[in-house]
């Protein structure tokens, strides 16, 4: 690559006219090899792009295959597996659940085209490949440690979701034994991205878009074999490059809440995608919002304790999906939560929780005085919710029926969740602006030419920490993947066809 004076800083976009000489020329440049960045490049290379995929690190995976392999999926009366679980599961209410779950700012056209087309991509995801065995799990997890499929990874029998929604479980993990089945959910994208004629590219990083004079995106820099290289897209640039929670910085100044927990979920994930799209215009939205979760349940009869907070007051009701409640719990003032329990549903948490048992009497007066409450605080809380769950209400928080028990079987204890010292993970939820085609927006919300985005680069289905649902990520990358990658082959298409 000849320039003049070029800069490979990611948040400053190089001019076209500094490039003396392009080093690569394709038709779609697709960053990043998780899910997302994988699902683009093969929609656009089967709609007959030349597609070539530049990859960080030195092989795929990303986040995507860090993760359960959990894909959020239902509606159009359910999947396979939720029909032999008995759920039909209306595209109504995956619609409405998905808006909840997207808080007040909710993107409207993408949650009703994935609640429209769920159905299709799951046969689509079959159709590549992906295994499931179609069986159902009705106990409460954070993903099956066997081959089972479906599974409820969301608040969606809980209040307020279950009012307007109608639950059903719409978790689906890949047919794999333990947990970590998104590393087969990337190995099975990589193998039909590479058959479908997809040139990869690894340890080639991406470090600054190319822009024409009207703004257009017409290339990237990518650093390969120990140099920066100038690569010419003649229909477009696809951002699949995750988000930034490894980016200490950009946590700092945009989701600072974030801070509190201790264990970021990604791989590279430093934001810089979001900060070469933001160089050509692009406008990144709910910065602030992360996901974050301290997986206290299994065992699911813990569920039947009740959280409080330092002031010994309840502050979510505990049937939640266990990343709400866990996004809760950092809301929450000082350092510390507890869970409080009675012998009757008492157990240890799973190790990596790092949830101590720090108090036990045998009575709730012995349980406060030993956490150090004021006298009558803790009991008191205690006491009203007993006299509502012995009536099998509750009126506070609203947790169903099924999980109310009044916590009066001695000897009672406090488990307590510290946010420094408990594991508690996140990753963000911020991103880049974008059309359900994966076109990124500007500050004007019209769409830059040139440039696509896809995954946790973006700001998707999942955009707030209060309502995501497992799943939900893998969902929006590999569709809205897929979308984009169709996009932007179509964009290069249509263009040659009106030169024709």
């Amino acid at each position: 690559m000849r320039t003049g004076e070029v800069t490979t800083d990611p948040s400053r976009a190089v001019a076209a006219a500094s490039i003396a000489e392009w080093d690569h020329e394709t038709d779609v440049a697709v960053i990043g090899f998780g899910a997302a960045g994988a699902c683009a490049a093969l929609e656009a290379a089967r709609a007959g792009a030349a597609v070539t995929l530049y990859e960080a690190s030195s092989g795929s995976g990303g986040a995507s295959a860090m993760s359960g392999g959990e894909i959020y999926l239902g509606g159009s009366g359910g999947t396979p597996a939720q029909r032999a679980a008995g759920f039909e599961d209306r595209t109504e209410d995956l619609e409405a659940y998905l808006m909840m779950a997207g808080g007040a700012h909710a993107d409207a056209a993408k949650v009703s085209l994935y609640a429209r087309e769920s159905l299709a991509h799951y046969d689509w995801l079959v159709a590549q490949g992906v295994p499931y065995k179609g069986t159902y799990i009705a106990e409460r997890c954070i993903e099956p440690e066997t081959d089972d499929t479906l599974i409820w990874s969301g608040s969606e029998e809980a209040w307020p979701f279950s009012e307007k929604a109608k639950p059903a479980p719409r978790g689906h993990v890949l047919q794999y034994m333990g947990w970590g089945g998104g590393r087969l959910l990337v190995d099975t994208l990589e193998a039909r991205a590479r058959e479908a004629g997809v040139d990869v590219h690894v340890d080639a990083r991406a470090r600054a878009l190319i822009a024409d004079a009207d703004g257009a995106v017409v290339g990237v820099i990518v650093r390969e074999d120990g140099r920066e290289k100038a690569v010419r897209v003649r229909r477009g640039v696809v951002l699949a490059t995750g988000g930034f929670c490894m980016n200490g910085e950009m946590v700092r100044r945009h989701a600072p809440a974030a801070l509190r927990c201790d264990s970021p979920i990604g791989t590279i994930d430093d934001g810089a995608g979001i900060l070469m799209g933001q160089s050509v215009g692009g406008q990144a939205i709910h910065m602030d919002q992360f996901f974050t979760t301290c997986p206290w349940y299994p065992p699911g009869s813990l569920v039947k304790g009740i959280f409080v907070n330092q002031a010994g007051q309840r502050f979510i009701n505990e049937d939640c999906y266990h990343g709400r409640v866990s996004r809760a719990i950092v809301e929450q003032p000082g350092t510390k939560v507890w869970l409080l329990v009675d012998n009757a549903i008492f157990a240890r948490p799973m190790e990596l929780a790092r949830i101590d048992l720090v108090a036990v009497g045998e009575s709730w007066e012995e349980v406060e005085a030993e956490l150090g409450f004021a006298a009558g605080t803790l009991a008191t809380t205690v006491a009203q919710y007993n006299a509502h769950a012995a009536k099998g209400v509750d009126p506070v928080w609203h947790k169903a029926a099924k999980w109310l028990k009044p916590l009066d079987e001695g000897p009672f204890a406090a488990l307590e969740f510290n946010l420094e010292t408990s594991y508690f993970s996140f990753f963000t939820l911020g991103g880049l602006e974008t059309l359900p085609t994966g076109e990124v927006l500007d500050r004007r919300g019209e769409a830059i030419p040139g440039l696509y985005a896809a995954g946790r680069v973006t700001c998707g289905l999942p955009r707030w920490g209060a309502g995501y649902s497992s799943g939900m990520s893998l969902a929006d990358c590999t569709f809205f993947g897929r979308m984009a990658g169709r996009a932007v082959a179509a964009r290069g298409a249509d263009e040659a066809l009106a030169a024709e």
